[in-house]
């Protein structure tokens, strides 16, 4: 057997018992008897894999996202989901294309939930994806306060041609996220696939703690009524900010 990875599943195993209470560092080595120094390690890789996510810099870990993921376990952000899953439900049902609820962690956007329109053509997109690369990762990036969007830039750069084409500089980002901040709406052209994104922020206690997005072909984006949609989608946004109050 390898140690180390036993070490791991004993660590995940030891969080999942109540995976939203964080446990310290120091909480974990001793339940596990293990060196500080080596269960710190362990831990480092699980939050940058995302099977572990790290509360504050002292308050301990929680299950991550990827941790969820692998069973499909809608555990992970529950406030969030009972606030969203009926008011995301109606809005699909009402314009009949595909809605997806993220959140921010580190330089990715990740999806907690979706909802499925019944087109013949859908618009899929993966559940974890760099934050330059869609309309909800520019939205919750572009929504945070000035001091963290800087050392997110200094931490993982500007965006590649391919991620984000209009971008050539750092004074065209700020200008780029603070007119989305401004609007509280990210739009999303991906050329190559002819599709289309929206996204709009979610608060709660006066934070935003996720984007709503819509994402379409856009041949059915440029034939529609532009402001109905993203009115209704405006409307659900505020709803599921209700509902978490």
């Amino acid at each position: 057997m390898i140690q180390v990875i036993n070490r791991a599943f004993d660590l995940l195993e030891l969080i999942s018992n109540d995976p939203e209470r964080p446990k310290s560092l120091g909480d974990l080595a001793d339940a596990l008897q293990l060196n500080h120094g080596t269960c710190a390690n362990i831990l480092k890789t699980l939050v940058a894999r995302g099977y572990v996510e790290q509360v504050g810099t002292k308050k301990g870990y929680i299950l991550g996202a990827q941790s969820y993921s692998l069973t499909g376990n809608d555990a992970y952000r529950k406030d969030l989901l009972e606030a969203a899953r009926e008011e995301m439900d109606a809005l699909t049902r009402a314009v009949n294309e595909n809605c997806l609820l993220a959140v921010l962690k580190d330089n990715q956007r990740i999806a907690i939930y979706r909802t499925f329109a019944e087109q013949d053509l859908q618009v899929r997109t993966t559940d974890i994806k760099p934050v330059y690369d869609a309309a909800s990762g520019r939205l919750l990036l572009a929504m945070l306060p000035g001091e963290k969007i800087q050392r997110f830039i200094a931490k993982y750069g500007l965006p590649t041609h391919d991620s984000w084409p209009e971008i050539k500089s750092e004074t065209e980002l700020m200008e780029a996220l603070a007119l989305i901040r401004q609007e509280e709406l990210a739009l999303q052209t991906i050329a190559n696939r002819h599709v289309m994104g929206l996204a709009v922020p979610v608060y709660k206690n006066g934070l935003v703690v996720a984007s709503l997005s819509i994402y379409l072909p856009e041949y059915r984006y440029m034939a529609m009524d532009k402001r109905h949609l993203l009115d209704l989608l405006r409307k659900t946004a505020r709803s599921i900010t209700k509902r978490l109050i």
